[in-house]
């Protein structure tokens, strides 16, 4: 099937998504879960074809900036998906479709790169590997924060608001964020363990900083988890510990790769 054809049919079924989550969220229509799960998998699975066409090439996979950005989106809607079968996360959709269909766009303007792995390198995918769907899950884990950090707002303000009426307990809010910060920071240390076995130079002028941003953002999480577990950090709290390290972590990562790629030409 042609790349334009699955990225049309992936926007397409992403908007319808997003659409009728907005429209839930905010009491027009009363979806069933299972509806809005299937056109979420609908859209994954065209997104995930577009994504093998793009980033699977004769003698290895190209992860360049876009197709890196596809690749990170397609996993959070996984991921999302997955966690919506026994977590209540199907709001946070609302900005994981959007930004899948963002880097969707994003490909199609520029869809050429050469920053290949080769096929037979599983040292380096399985580093590249864990660390995006680390990258991915901080993510969501980042998104979780946000609305977590305005339900504690408003509901210290006593506001009745559309946002806290359709949240679950600020209680599982929380727990469902420690859950995805924990995740995350067991995949980044493996991702960074793998990274010092198989990458040549972790320090080397091309990788140096993402190494430095993972470690500062590796050292927020774990101060984070200490936090919560011997003086009780929750709330705005944790959100703002959970933001600094994705904001490490999103910097280490796509930006340096937008400045070594897209401004320096570069591979990195």
């Amino acid at each position: 099937m042609g790349t334009l054809i699955l990225a049309v049919t992936s926007l397409f079924l992403y908007s319808v998504g997003t659409a009728l989550q907005a429209l839930s969220f905010r009491g027009r229509v009363h979806t069933n879960i299972a509806v809005t799960s299937l056109i979420g998998t609908l859209a994954l699975i065209g997104h995930g074809l577009l994504l093998w066409q793009t980033l699977h090439h004769d003698g290895g996979f190209d992860f360049g900036f876009f197709q890196s950005s596809v690749l990170i989106s397609w996993l959070i809607v996984a991921l999302l998906l997955l966690l919506n079968i026994r977590k209540p996360v199907q709001n946070l959709s609302l900005g994981a479709y959007p930004l899948a269909g963002i880097t969707i766009l994003m490909l199609l303007a520029k869809p050429e790169s050469s920053q290949l792995v080769a096929a037979d390198n599983y040292g380096m995918l399985s580093h590249v590997a864990l660390s995006i769907t680390a990258y991915s899950l901080f993510t969501l884990a980042a998104a979780q924060a946000v609305v977590l950090y305005f339900q504690n707002r408003q509901l210290k303000h006593n506001y009745n608001s559309l946002l806290v009426r359709n949240l679950p307990p600020l209680q599982t809010m929380e727990s469902l964020l420690f859950e995805m910060v924990w995740a995350g920071v067991v995949l980044l240390i493996l991702a960074i363990i793998t990274g010092a076995l198989f990458v040549n130079d972790l320090f080397a002028q091309n990788v140096a900083h993402k190494t430095i941003f993972s470690l500062m953002s590796l050292a927020v999480f774990v101060a984070l988890l200490i936090g919560r577990y011997t003086k009780g950090w929750r709330g705005i709290t944790a959100s703002r510990w959970t933001l600094t390290g994705c904001l490490l972590l999103m910097l280490g990562f796509y930006g340096s790769k937008f400045v070594l790629e897209l401004v320096f030409h570069r591979i990195g």
